[in-house]
Parts: structure tokens; sequence; C-alpha cells
């Protein structure tokens, strides 16, 4: 792991625990964000590469207070949607991009997987209103 790798997640992380005590951050109206690829009902192998797409704002990693700009969360297999009002998780099923990433290749298990994206202010709060893909359902072999 590169040392920039290792600060991006350190202060990933101490956004992470700060961001439950601070306020949502408004998103630009008429944001949108989606996945490009894979596309629903796509069968494909793992690992798989998610391709993610955004209009109406801008990408800027965790940690950086720039106007009308967010970073990606990947939600999989989130039967419940996560709370709007604080950090998104990280575990398993909430994979954070902070880094500004806009595709990312993730290992899944075989069977029927969904999938979806959140954005993420500067501290992974998702913004008010939340700016949410519709779920992707794919078939992993």
């Amino acid at each position: 792991m590169s040392v920039k790798s290792i600060i991006i997640i350190a202060i990933s992380g101490f956004f992470i625990v700060a961001g439950s005590a601070l306020a949502r951050t408004a998103s630009p109206e008429g944001a949108q964000v989606y996945i490009i690829s894979p596309v629903e009902g796509e069968v494909v192998n793992s690992p798989v590469t998610v391709k993610f797409g955004l209009k109406g704002m801008g990408v800027a990693p965790a940690g950086i207070d720039k106007p009308n700009t967010g970073h990606h969360h990947l939600l999989i297999d989130v039967t419940d949607g996560p709370a709007l009002d604080k950090s998104l998780p990280v575990d398993a099923n909430h994979k954070h991009f902070g880094g500004g990433q806009t595709e990312a290749t993730v290992e899944l298990s075989s069977g029927k997987r969904t999938l979806q994206l959140i954005m993420g202010d500067k501290n992974h709060i998702p913004h008010d209103p939340p700016v949410m893909s519709k779920e992707t359902t794919i078939v992993v072999n």
C-alpha cells in the first residue's frame, strides 16, 4: 500500500468518525449518479469492474470542501438504505471511494447481487437531498 493510500485512508477514517455530528451538505439541483456498467441483468465474472457515472456535480476526494462536489460510495446488497444523516458505514457492503475514483474493481461472491451508488460529501455524509442511483441487479458466476 502506498503512502498516499495510507494518508487517504487515515483522513477518510477521521471524517467518518467526526462526520456523525456534522450537518449535511446541500446537493446541486438535478444532480444524478448512476452505474454505467455493469448493466441491469448482466451476467459477470468476479472481480467486477463497476464504472460510475455522475451528472450535475463534480467529484472531489474526501476531506476536500469544494462546492457542488462529493465522492462515490458503492452499496453492495444493501437491503435497508443507509442513514442519511450520518457518515456512511465502512464494511463489506459499503465501499468508500474517498480518493475521487470513478470506477472500481470489486470481488463479489457468486449469485444475484445488487449494486447502488450514493454520493457522500467531504465527511462521507449523503447530500441533502441524497444523490443516489437506482439499484442495478447483476448475476455473478
